[in-house]
């Protein structure tokens, strides 16, 4: 279902039920994707997300020699060109509002020996790319973008590729991950520290494909090793359900009264559940049962009950283990009992949107009390649902959107956004799922 740009959401008339399930983990699915196109032989992918930003990633590896399909069923069936084997795009490779897309393509173009251009939408040609170009250089590959180190760009990967040894000054999944990408095609042994552990989907990728990889634990952070151009058999991937997806729906249950939704088989990776620490911490009521491991991801079901919830400080240290959740997470702390205080959250700055401000503006809107200093984000609950009837500005963010949508399900009155289209990016048929749980979300 196509999602039209004004939207709006009601108070739900009636307790959110029933079991709902949240769409393969989109950090999950770029990289089976990825890892397929880089393997020898066909892998299979279950569960994939099929929102834009997974298609644009599918689209960019058929354009490099990849054979990309999707089966009736749903099945994706990828056929690799092996390590080093990737062809030149014959056109600019699209990576539309994808962030993850671009910077870990990035990555895989820097050591193979292609030209290539690169470009985005209006909010991604706005976001940093220079984060992942400069440590790219290092292994021969020259870059040419816009003022700012922004979308378009061009890259000429390196025909002698040099292996990596990089410390990544800011903890960030998305430059880690563009390194180890490049350094699959180069010879030796590359070395990256982070000096705080993020989520490792693509360390336990290159495991389940057959790379040989050894992880450090180093203070707070990692250092990694990976040994260059293995030679990446065909793997099947299990897609778990994204938990970043999965915190709207969280969300909801847990705000509007007499809630209950179970959702399940969601991904429980360590690195990627900082909220569901954060809420445990409030008193949320959420319950996970049937823990599993499927593809060499933790797996579970939540089930999801309303109830009350007290404010808590959040430590800058959680930032990177739940940095796509803090929209949602100060929709909820609206409503809890007392102040949440958000800690270090410089890196939503330079997300689709600046999620700080962004963040703070929906709530401010909608009458809930909130304050931005520095880098913190600071939400001052009342224990009771915001007065609502704002309009939201979602700066082409389809967090900011479904953060917005989820805050009007449980307030006074109903909360608008001014642009709902780019929720399909990450979370196709959102509005639908919603308003099945019992939801009242409808074009404005």
């Amino acid at each position: 279902m196509a999602v039209t740009r004004l939207f709006r959401s009601s108070p739900a008339a009636a307790p959110l039920a029933g079991t709902i399930a949240a769409p393969g983990d989109k950090s999950i699915s770029h990289r089976a994707l990825m890892f397929g196109a880089l393997a020898v032989g066909e892998t299979r992918i279950t569960g994939l997300l099929t929102g834009e930003d997974v298609l644009r990633t599918a689209a960019a590896m058929r354009a490099l020699g990849a054979e990309v399909a999707q089966d009736p069923d749903g099945t994706w069936q990828v056929a690799g060109r092996g390590i080093g084997g990737l062809v030149e795009p014959d056109d600019v490779l699209d990576m539309g509002n994808s962030g993850t897309a671009a910077r870990l393509l990035c990555g895989i173009l820097a050591s193979h020996p292609i030209f290539a251009v690169m470009t985005g939408d209006a909010s991604l040609r706005r976001r940093p790319m220079r984060r992942v170009t400069e440590p790219l250089t290092a292994c021969g590959a020259v870059f040419t973008t816009r003022e700012g180190g922004r979308l378009p760009l061009t890259v000429q990967g390196a025909v002698y590729p040099i292996s990596l040894e990089y410390r990544v000054p800011v903890p960030s999944a998305q430059v880690k991950s563009a390194c180890l990408l490049c350094g699959l095609n180069a010879p030796g042994i590359t070395r990256i520290e982070e000096p705080e552990a993020t989520r490792d989907h693509t360390e336990n990728m290159l495991r389940h494909f057959g790379a040989t990889i050894a992880v450090e634990k180093a203070g707070r952070g990692r250092i990694i090793e990976l040994s260059g151009q293995p030679e990446l058999s065909a793997a099947d991937v299990a897609v778990p359900g994204d938990p970043s997806s999965a915190a709207f729906l969280v969300a909801a249950a847990l705000l509007v009264p007499g809630s209950c939704l179970t959702i399940p088989a969601v991904g429980l990776n360590p690195t990627r559940c900082g909220l569901f620490l954060t809420l445990d911490e409030m008193g949320a009521n959420v319950v996970v049962e049937n823990r599993r491991i499927e593809g060499g991801e933790p797996v579970g079901d939540l089930i999801v009950t309303h109830g009350p919830l007290r404010g808590v400080d959040v430590p800058w240290e959680r930032a990177p283990f739940m940095i796509d959740e803090y929209p949602v997470l100060a929709v909820i702390a609206a409503f809890a009992n007392g102040t949440t205080r958000m800690r270090g959250l410089k890196e939503l700055r330079v997300k689709e949107s600046d999620r700080v401000a962004a963040t703070a503006a929906l709530l401010a809107a909608n009458g809930a009390r909130v304050d931005v200093e520095g880098d913190d984000l600071i939400v001052h609950g009342t224990g009771g649902p915001p007065q609502g009837g704002g309009m939201v500005t979602t700066h082409m963010d389809h967090r900011i959107a479904m953060a917005a949508l989820v805050l009007g399900a449980a307030t006074q009155q109903p909360v608008t956004v001014d642009d709902a289209s780019l929720i399909d990016t990450s979370f196709p048929r959102f509005v639908e799922l919603m308003n099945r749980a019992g939801g009242a979300l409808a074009p404005a």
